[in-house]
């Protein structure tokens, strides 16, 4: 009987291991890709099996457990910091890439994930819709699921599902973004997400009522094919901000949402670690898996 109940309770341990979704990082090396290690070392639903970022940076050829104090019981994983996809694949294969890379790079690795049988759920903001274009042929061909996520803040989608559904009923809107100084692209991924979604119902906004003159160039911010527009701010102390505002007769109404710690992105992460290994084929924004 004893014997029995050991041997059961061996196969459900191995049954759990092996039903972990292996999952390595692209780009461990940076804000959010240190960020995204505690929700895959503390949530049993993963298994981490590698990471790499560019050559020459900090930590390659370190411990992953050097870029994280969630380990403090484990303090060495055994896993280097890789320097390439291929020396990370070298390792083993991964069943998701969680990538946190520049835009260009990401899409080359998402390119490789997908021709390895591997899903890349991409954290990059920057993609063009050519980049998303070849990605959806590619996993469609594959049949295989890829995700992009603008953001990974559950908060942050929220504001942009309210943008959306407050530009039916107004015909003026202007969105201020904000972010450290270390940031590259502007505006913002978020910032183009909730552009393309104020823009899905083809409304023109902000119909010019004066000849304007700008004194500096592209003081009124950039303008988005629909006239919204969008101003991008860099400054320190600032982490992730968006506001979008409209205005009509007589008021003003503002969406906002501010970040101020990586930790509202922690939870976005594990959810879409988790729904791209149920879908098979590429799919765009946080809100594809939530029940807006």
């Amino acid at each position: 009987m004893v014997l029995a109940l050991l041997v059961g309770l061996l196969k459900a341990n191995h049954m759990q291991e092996t039903d972990r979704i292996k999952v390595a990082i692209a780009g461990v090396n940076g804000r959010m890709g240190r960020a995204s290690l505690t929700p895959l070392l503390t949530d049993g639903a993963f298994e981490l099996v590698g990471a790499f970022g560019r050559p020459g940076a900090k930590y390659i050829g370190c411990d992953i457990s050097e870029l994280t104090d969630v380990t403090a019981d484990n303090s060495h994983l055994g896993l280097p910091v890789c320097q390439s996809f291929e020396a990370m694949l070298e390792l083993g294969k991964p069943d998701v890439i969680l990538d946190f890379m520049m835009a260009d790079a990401s899409f080359e690795c998402a390119k490789k994930a997908l021709d390895n049988g591997i899903r890349p759920v991409i954290g990059t903001s920057g993609l063009s819709k050519e980049h998303i274009q070849e990605l959806a042929v590619l996993a469609a061909e594959k049949n295989l699921g890829a995700m992009v996520i603008p953001n990974f803040s559950i908060g942050a989608v929220l504001m942009m599902e309210f943008a959306r559904q407050a530009s039916k009923f107004y015909s003026n809107a202007e969105i201020v973004e904000m972010h450290h100084t270390k940031k590259v692209d502007a505006p913002s991924g978020t910032a183009m997400h909730t552009l393309s979604k104020m823009a899905a119902s083809d409304k023109k906004f902000n119909v010019n009522e004066i000849n304007e003159h700008e004194l500096l160039p592209h003081a009124r911010g950039a303008e988005h094919s629909s006239g919204v527009r969008v101003h991008s701010l860099r400054l320190p102390g600032l982490i992730s901000h968006q506001d979008v505002i409209f205005g009509s007769d007589g008021e003003l109404l503002t969406i906002r949402h501010d970040s101020f710690n990586t930790n509202c992105f922690l939870k976005g992460i594990a959810l879409s670690v988790k729904a791209v290994m149920n879908i098979s084929e590429l799919k765009v924004g946080l809100e594809t898996i939530l029940k807006l």
